[in-house]
C-alpha cells in the first residue's frame, strides 16, 4: 500500500489521511504527536472529520550503521555538543507548549536503537488491525519517551505486545524474520526515495510539514488555511 493512503478503515469512515514518518527513539516524534492530537480535538470542536493518520518507519540513524546493521558510535554525524544544547532547549520548550508534562527530559531516556521496535510494529502493522497497531504503537512511543524502557530489549517489546493483546511469542518471531527485516529496509528505503530527511515528516495531499510544528502549521497543511 502506498504511504500517502489512508487505512481501509480510514477509507471507510471518510476521514482525510495524513501520513507521518517517525522513529520512535527521536524526541520531535514524541512531541510531534502531541501537536497532531492538540490538531485533532480542535478539529473535532468545530465538527470536523476525523483525520486519519498512517504512521509510517524512519531509520533515525540508518547513516550511522554498520555492514552488520549495528550503530557505530565512530561515524561522524557532524552533531556536536552544542547540536544536542539546541536539541534540549527546543524539546523544552516543545513539552511545555504542547502540554507534554509526560515526556521525560532529553537525557533521562535510554540511548536505544530502535530498529526491533519498529520491525516489531510493522509486523503488528501487517497482521492486526489498525486499533492494535496503533495502541502497539503508542505503547512503544510512550514506553521510551514516559518511562524511560529500552526498547531494544526484546522482553519489553513483548511485553509491550502483550498489553496491548498480541501474541508474544510472534513478536519474538517477528524480530528474527529476515524477511520482515528486508521489507522494513524497503519501506525505509521508500521514505528517503520521498525525500524525507527527517523526523517527524507530515505528508498531506502531496504536501510536506517537517519537524514537530504547532497544531495551527498542521491545519493550515490539512485544510489550506
Amino acid at each position: 500500500m502506498s504511504t500517502d493512503d489512508a487505512t481501509p478503515a480510514d477509507e471507510a469512515s471518510d476521514r482525510r489521511p495524513v501520513t507521518v514518518y517517525s522513529d520512535f527513539v527521536c524526541p520531535f516524534c514524541y512531541l510531534g504527536r502531541a501537536s497532531l492530537r492538540q490538531y485533532r480535538d480542535e478539529r473535532a470542536e468545530r465538527d470536523l472529520p476525523e483525520v486519519g493518520v498512517e504512521w509510517q518507519f524512519f531509520d533515525l540513524r540508518g547513516h550511522k550503521r554498520g555492514p552488520d546493521g549495528e550503530i557505530r558510535d565512530d561515524v561522524e554525524d557532524g552533531k556536536d555538543e552544542d547540536y544536542y544544547d539546541q536539541v534540549r532547549e527546543n524539546v523544552e520548550r516543545l513539552r511545555e507548549e504542547y502540554d507534554a508534562d509526560e515526556m521525560l527530559e532529553f537525557d533521562e531516556v535510554h540511548d536505544a536503537d530502535s530498529w526491533d521496535a519498529q520491525q516489531a510494529a510493522l509486523y503488528v502493522k501487517q497482521s492486526y488491525d489498525l486499533d492494535t497497531f496503533r495502541a502497539f504503537y503508542d505503547a512503544v512511543l510512550e514506553a521510551h519517551w514516559e518511562d524511560g524502557r529500552e526498547i531494544d530489549d526484546l522482553d519489553t517489546l513483548v511485553e509491550l505486545a502483550e498489553s496491548v493483546g498480541v501474541d508474544g511469542e510472534e513478536i519474538r518471531d517477528a524480530v528474527d524474520d529476515e524477511t520482515l527485516a528486508e521489507e522494513l529496509e524497503a519501506q525505509f528505503e521508500t521514505a528517503r526515495e520521498r525525500g524525507v530527511t527527517g523526523v517527524p515528516t507530515f505528508v498531506a495531499d502531496g504536501h510536506a510539514a517537517r519537524g514537530a510544528v504547532p497544531p495551527a502549521h498542521l491545519r493550515r497543511l490539512l485544510e489550506g488555511n
